[in-house]
């Protein structure tokens, strides 16, 4: 059955990986042929906002979803929120995916909106997932830090569940670093 739309992508840290972000992915695979995830902040990790690298967040992505969807990297340059930083999120799509893309999905957050307000974004539509999971990647980092193993788990997937020690130590060992590489 063809869907909806022919290429989609999302645009996230992913520090780390949740069920609200599952969600999201999930009801883009529901209507686009193929889908792409772009890691932002890819340059940066073993920071308390960003602990791990673009290697393990891409992991959480091929753990879950195999080859059903591409994940890239997308590192900051600078631009801010804004229509300059969806140019590049938009010639970094075409550049790694080949062709426009005609969907950007995210969830609601107001300061995306910009994103897509020049010219390249023109023929994009935007798909709001509204928030169906009350959690947060702070908030997940923050079970790692009272090792609340058991909330953790009902915030994540289960093909997940194994990396929680390893992703617990390198939380607890980025406590107090906040250092950026970020321009």
């Amino acid at each position: 059955m063809k869907k909806p739309f022919e290429l989609g992508f999302a645009v996230g840290r992913f520090q780390t990986f949740h069920n609200g972000h599952k969600d999201m992915i999930d009801k883009a695979l529901a209507v686009c042929s193929r889908f792409a995830v772009f890691i932002g902040s890819s340059q940066e990790c073993g920071t308390e906002k960003n602990p791990f690298s673009y290697e393990i967040r891409a992991e959480f992505f091929r753990r879950i979803y195999g080859e059903k969807i591409s994940v890239f990297p997308l590192p900051d340059i600078g631009a801010g929120n804004n229509c300059a930083w969806g140019e590049y999120v938009l010639d970094t799509a075409i550049e790694r995916l080949g062709s426009m893309p005609d969907l950007f999905v995210t969830g609601k957050e107001e300061r995306r909106a910009e994103w897509l307000s020049g010219e390249k974004g023109k023929n994009v539509t935007e798909l709001v997932v509204p928030k169906t999971v009350d959690v947060s990647a702070a908030r997940m980092r923050e079970l790692f830090i009272c090792d609340d193993h058991e909330t953790w788990k009902s915030y994540s997937d289960k093909r997940l569940w194994e990396l929680y020690p390893v992703l617990r130590r390198i939380v607890l060992g980025c406590r107090g670093v906040t250092d950026t590489s970020s321009i």
